[in-house]
């Protein structure tokens, strides 16, 4: 019973999208920073970053929303492959090496102690010689 009135309450409201989640875990590193340092202002940030979450999530203006969300995808995506690449080179570290293309700067995986290879970027063609 209490599912369905929540299922009729969102419909034509906006929901959750990656800007909603983003907005939650900040609310939650503010709570737990207020924890920490006892300071007034993380619980005032935990509180407007938690209600502007909620604001999202109920509202009816669905193409304002995603166009807020269209906005903070084109910021987060580039940071996220960083980071994603960050996390893949560490865990492959003991069995390839990583070079950056010098023509395109596209990141390049090659496996360790080869010797000297010829490494030939799939994205531009550019061929160079280094060392695994």
């Amino acid at each position: 019973m209490l599912r369905n009135w929540f299922r009729n309450f969102m419909v034509g409201r906006y929901g959750q999208d990656h800007l909603n989640v983003a907005l939650c875990v900040g609310a939650v590193v503010s709570w737990l920073l207020s924890i920490l340092f006892r300071g007034w202002l993380w619980n005032v940030l935990y509180f407007v970053l938690l209600g502007l979450a909620f604001f999202r999530m109920f509202s009816r203006r669905i193409e304002k929303r995603r166009a807020e969300n269209d906005r903070f995808l084109t910021y987060w995506w580039p940071i996220r492959r960083k980071l994603e690449l960050s996390l893949r080179k560490l865990k492959e570290r003991r069995t390839h090496k990583f070079f950056k293309c010098p023509s395109c700067r596209n990141t390049l995986r090659v496996p360790r102690g080869k010797g000297k290879v010829n490494i030939t970027c799939p994205k531009c063609g550019e061929r160079f010689q280094r060392k695994t």
